[in-house]
């Protein structure tokens, strides 16, 4: 039977961590946590937990990610966000397929909440997420905010039932300051890959965000949180291209 080493990373975590640990209890055969020297109580609730607590200064998502692979001790390797929680079947599916590994890789959705309630559709569900893998058969890759494991060519990959469940945003104004700070660390990793952006292209993004969100996707299936993650997501694209247009301004003639 293959070991499973979790891995997460934590900021702050003191309202989540607790939930994302205990929701690997019998699943994984160690855990490690990679904390951005939190000021909270993140560090007393994972010491219940008996997991090996790292501090390392952060560095983005991916790259946070990456540094903390090499601290696991099994190349079989659970990724989770601390404010995340592996759902009952998932628990279910991980604990089959350790009897039986088949694939370098799985595949599950994950499931957000946003405000108390679950959301069934726009861009948050089904939002596939490929978190348990072999370590040596990819890395996390793309930008340093929604980063994802890059699975190597020839790897295969399966898919689990059950969700990996989300609590993303716990108020409205959480989700608009998140949003402000996602823009602006979007616009700098794309402005550092040399992506730009014209006059019309934030205006593009933003409708066509919106509606592939809320139409495509059926986010007003969701009622009025539907309509106000879809609007968001749409002024926060706007805004990440607009502060790209900015700074491929600036760095004009330097």
């Amino acid at each position: 039977m293959p070991k499973i080493s979790a891995v997460v990373i934590t900021y702050n975590e003191e309202l989540f961590i607790d939930r994302c640990l205990a929701s690997m209890n019998g699943i994984v055969d160690e855990i490690v946590v990679v904390d951005s020297f939190s000021t909270d109580a993140t560090e007393e609730i994972c010491k219940k937990y008996n997991v090996r607590f790292i501090k390392h200064a952060f560095e983005g998502f991916r790259d946070q990610k990456n540094y903390a692979l090499q601290f696991a001790t099994y190349k079989n390797i659970l990724s989770l966000d601390a404010d995340e929680a592996l759902s009952d079947r998932l628990r279910e599916s991980i604990i089959a397929i350790k009897d039986k590994w088949e694939y370098d890789a799985y595949l599950f959705n994950r499931r957000g909440n946003y405000c108390g309630k679950w959301i069934n559709h726009s861009e948050w569900y089904p939002d596939r997420q490929l978190r348990l893998f072999y370590a040596d058969h990819g890395k996390w890759g793309k930008l340093n905010l929604h980063e994802k494991f890059l699975i190597s060519n020839g790897a295969t990959i399966g898919k689990l039932k059950g969700d990996l469940l989300h609590w993303t945003f716990s108020s409205y104004q959480d989700h608009i300051d998140k949003m402000n700070k996602y823009s602006i660390i979007g616009a700098e990793e794309f402005h550092k890959a040399g992506k730009k952006a014209g006059l019309l292209t934030p205006y593009i993004h933003f409708f066509w965000g919106f509606f592939r969100s809320y139409i495509i996707n059926r986010g007003f299936l969701d009622g009025r949180n539907g309509y106000l993650i879809c609007s968001m997501y749409a002024k926060s694209t706007f805004s990440k291209y607009k502060k790209l247009r900015l700074l491929n301004h600036n760095s004009v003639g330097k």
